[in-house]
């Protein structure tokens, strides 16, 4: 009511008919931690600052090279650096090249492997949007000499545990992002490694807004039989803490990400020219037409000639180079997951919604895997006895291509938090029911208050049934939202200025076993 009439006049009190709605909030918004080639925009630095992105060309803007001026070739993001490195036999694992009754196996400069430039790529192509990037430093030195061998898991010293932890850290003052993502932590040490993802798990049960999505260590190239021991590693490294906040898929994939004009001569032996003519001018087999190219890279003319056009050159003249190049491009091409997926939670969650599992789809760009899971080997992934702790994994089916074939979290014995769906889903109504409620803060905590929370609470649950997103014929049978004196609070509660409200709601869960049962029954006279 007006409190104050002192002139005669016609007076308007409007009173709000329907209580305040719940916004539902952003159900997927990747938080991408790791190495970039730049962080800066209009001369601010984006180093160690959570930056929302809604695009990729928002992503090139701050946190790519700018290119040169034409006719200048692009700037190369992202710069990873092969060997040939003669073997004594067949190799048993990696991309390998024969050469003159040599076999050469294709191998890393570990220090210039990063995911997180191709990762965030992925994330766009499998329809990604917005997401959060925290550039953690730019890319290191290179080592000037490959891994040891082909059966050796990449470890970065590049890439420190200081630095990840530091960029996960940042994400504790930004409620928006709901998931977790490190595309460089495969590349740490097994014992940094173990405290990363234990770091991740425990920030996201503490701030209940995010779930993580860890990649495996070894999942780049497993060994046929061994492969156990890095899912027997992943397991033990992972912890018992926030497992249902946790998501892993297994292995890595193959994809087309780059592509021919990302990787030339420059990508080979750290740039040596003369490493790469032994191979492909070699006096006992010379190419003389390969010869004079390589000789104008590494002596360039008055009116030098620019990479690309070089690589062209280098490729008509040579088969075995292009084949070389194929060989580096499908090595550089196996990524972790874990970006994927970010995109493919997206095109899920606006096509079907937070509670539909993302699974038995595909994902854009993927054309390999490096071991193709069979049932058996999978039941191990699936389901463990031991820690209970479920890898999802991603396989290929004929005439299918490659799906995504898990839907579980890390904590696969829970009857509550299994399902990744409903992990999901219960931090979307978490979060979203928690922000509608902050407008009732300092309200009177009596039974008026306490009728427009219920409405509220009740109004928002209806529509996600509606939906499809719980269970039940009617809405009563799918939630119940209970608050007041007597049924969530006590006299002292309400004296202690403390509101209760009691939200049951019946999650949808995925049908992840179907069993479908024949009899043969006897043919009757009718």
């Amino acid at each position: 009511m007006t409190t104050s009439l002192s002139t005669p006049g016609v007076y308007i009190n409007e009173i709000n008919g329907f209580p305040n709605s719940v916004v539902p909030v952003e159900t997927a918004v990747p938080a991408f931690i790791g190495y970039t080639a730049a962080a800066a925009y209009l001369g601010k630095s984006y180093f160690n600052i959570p930056s929302l992105i809604t695009s990729f060309a928002e992503f090139q803007a701050i946190f790519m090279l700018p290119d040169p001026p034409p006719p200048a070739d692009p700037a190369k993001q992202y710069n990873p650096e092969y060997y040939l490195v003669a073997q004594i036999g067949v190799p048993t694992a990696g991309d390998y090249v024969l050469i003159d009754g040599v076999y050469y196996s294709v191998l890393p400069d570990p220090n210039t492997i990063y995911y997180m430039y191709n990762s965030v790529r992925l994330f766009f192509q499998n329809g990604g949007a917005n997401a959060y990037i925290v550039s953690v430093g730019t890319y290191g030195p290179p080592s000037g000499k490959p891994v040891s061998g082909p059966n050796v898991n990449v470890v970065n010293p590049n890439v420190q545990l200081s630095d990840l932890q530091r960029g996960l850290s940042l994400l504790l003052n930004e409620m928006e992002p709901t998931m977790y993502i490190c595309p460089d932590a495969t590349l740490l040490s097994l014992p940094d490694n173990e405290k990363l993802m234990q770091s991740m798990l425990l920030q996201a049960a503490k701030m209940q807004t995010a779930v993580c999505l860890l990649d495996v260590i070894g999942g780049v190239n497993p060994d046929p039989i061994m492969y156990t021991t890095n899912i027997q590693n992943f397991r033990n490294s992972t912890g018992s803490l926030g497992l249902n906040y946790g998501i892993s898929y297994y292995p890595f994939i193959g994809t087309t990400i780059m592509q021919s004009g990302d990787v030339d001569f420059t990508n080979l032996f750290g740039g040596d020219i003369k490493q790469l003519a032994a191979i492909l001018n070699p006096p006992s087999n010379p190419n003389p037409v390969a010869g004079q190219i390589l000789s104008m890279i590494e002596t360039p003319p008055s009116d030098p000639k620019t990479n690309s056009q070089l690589q062209a050159d280098l490729i008509d003249a040579s088969p075995l180079y292009s084949k070389i190049i194929n060989l580096v491009l499908a090595e550089a091409n196996i990524l972790p997951p874990s970006g994927a997926m970010a995109g493919v939670y997206t095109v899920n969650d606006n096509m079907a919604g937070v509670w539909n599992s993302p699974a038995n789809t595909s994902i854009v760009g993927a054309v390999s895997l490096p071991i193709n899971l069979s049932d058996s080997q999978q039941a191990n992934l699936n389901v463990d006895a031991v820690s209970g702790k479920s890898i999802n994994a991603i396989r290929s089916f004929p005439g299918q291509g490659i799906l995504i074939w898990g839907a579980r979290t890390l904590d696969g014995n829970s009857q509550d938090w299994r399902y990744l769906s409903v992990r999901r889903m219960m931090i979307f109504l978490e979060q979203s029911i928690k922000l509608a409620a902050r407008s009732y803060v300092f309200e009177p905590n009596d039974a008026n208050t306490w009728a427009a929370i219920k409405s509220t609470v009740d109004s928002f649950l209806t529509s996600v049934w509606k939906e499809g997103g719980l269970i039940g014929a009617t809405p009563a049978d799918a939630f119940n939202v209970s608050v007041g004196l007597g049924t969530t609070m006590t006299g002292d509660d309400v004296l202690n200025g403390i509101l209760n409200v009691t939200v049951q709601v019946c999650v949808v869960h995925p049908a992840e076993f179907i069993t479908i049962t024949f009899q043969q029954v006897q043919a009757n006279s009718g």
